[in-house]
């Protein structure tokens, strides 16, 4: 098993630093601005609720609020198996989610955004095991979505 080339490692980190790389939990960095200081918008739905809980997991619970956070979300139905008498035995699961995150003290919009992605869940086992496999999709797609649009949010410039 070879070893990691260090040598290229050193090469490549003043290349970073020099093109304007800040880590995003390093002095200046946006995981600093975000962390605890984001409010998402209160969930309406278990779809809702689940992303909530997955963006408050990576960025915190904010007490005195900097930024808000407004999402919507959209999900559909796909069938993409279906048997020769016509049973669907496999969905995909789309998700949209349009977010918006604004400066509380302004009302101003700081950055915005769509993300996208899917699940899949089979359906060719009993009902109770086809709406197990169904919520289980959906709770996993609202956490890929979760992770794409604080992965955005990091990577937006908040003008700090």
């Amino acid at each position: 098993m070879s070893l990691p080339n260090y040598r290229a490692l050193l090469f490549v980190l003043p290349l970073l630093a020099a093109c304007g790389f800040t880590p995003v939990y390093g002095p200046g960095g946006s995981g600093g601005a975000l962390q605890n200081r984001v409010l998402v918008t209160a969930p309406e739905d278990r779809n809702s609720f689940v992303l909530t809980r997955e963006i408050e997991t990576r960025l915190g619970r904010a007490n005195s609020p900097a930024y808000g956070l407004d999402v919507t979300i959209t999900t559909t139905e796909e069938r993409i198996a279906i048997d020769r008498e016509g049973n669907t035995t496999r969905f995909n699961l789309v998700g949209v989610a349009d977010y918006a995150l604004r400066d509380t003290a302004t009302g101003q919009i700081v950055t915005s955004g769509t993300v996208e992605n899917f699940t899949g869940y089979s359906a060719t086992g009993t009902t109770v095991a086809t709406l197990a496999g169904e919520q289980d999709a959906q709770e996993r797609l609202m956490t890929i979505l979760a992770e794409q649009i604080v992965t955005r949010l990091y990577a937006a410039d908040l003008g700090q």
